[in-house]
């Protein structure tokens, strides 16, 4: 599957087959191809929080997920998180592999582009999740599964679930799995010239 069939093809499935098990080596395939996904500075903010313990996805699908049951049936469920001080925590290992010159620069520049603005620094942490998010999907598609992106979850409750860090942000979840049924038709997209713009609005 190319990338373009990747993109028409990936859907937000809900229904997966709770038997089915993804193996280590694909977990692992599957999570090295996320974190190839862009990140403001290379600061790769995301932390991935794999929830593997059934009692724990029984209770946040029952008590705090709005009952849906890709949370218990999937084969994967992986919760976004992302450290919104990521910039300042040993930035120069983010470009150690770059030219010198170039590190300097960009690490040096990080600094000042995010202190006193904790706006920006939750707004890079969402973006970078979001990234890494449609990778993972894409990446998903590509060896045979499906996903679902879920946000319908009471954040606070989940946040201290997992021990969320008070300088982290929680993003949504991703159900990774077998299909056991499939999406609705895709409800309907806007057009191109409803949403480009040329030069400005």
């Amino acid at each position: 599957m190319n990338t373009l069939e990747a993109i028409y093809q990936r859907r937000s499935v809900k229904a997966y087959d709770p038997n089915h098990k993804i193996t280590p080596e694909e977990e692992q395939k599957l999570l090295e191809a996320t974190i190839q996904a862009p990140s403001s500075f290379n600061i790769q903010h995301w932390r991935f929080v794999v929830l593997r313990d059934t009692e724990l996805r029984q209770k946040i699908r029952k008590e705090f997920g709005n009952d849906q049951a890709q949370m218990t049936d999937a084969s994967l469920l992986i919760l976004f998180t992302a450290d919104m001080k990521a910039w300042e925590k040993e930035p120069q290992r983010y470009w150690k592999n770059a030219p010198e010159q170039v590190a300097e620069l960009l690490v040096n520049w990080m600094g000042p582009f995010h202190e006193e603005r904790e706006w920006l620094q939750r707004d890079e942490a969402q973006r970078s999740i979001g990234m890494a998010m449609q990778t993972l999907m894409l990446a998903a598609k590509e060896m045979g599964y499906d996903s679902c992106p879920m946000i319908g979850f009471d954040l606070d409750e989940i946040a201290k679930l997992v021990n969320l860090p008070d300088d982290y942000v929680i993003g949504p979840m991703v159900a990774i799995g077998k299909k056991v049924k499939d999406a609705w038709p895709k409800p309907g997209q806007l057009p191109l010239s409803e949403l480009v713009v040329d030069n400005s609005f």
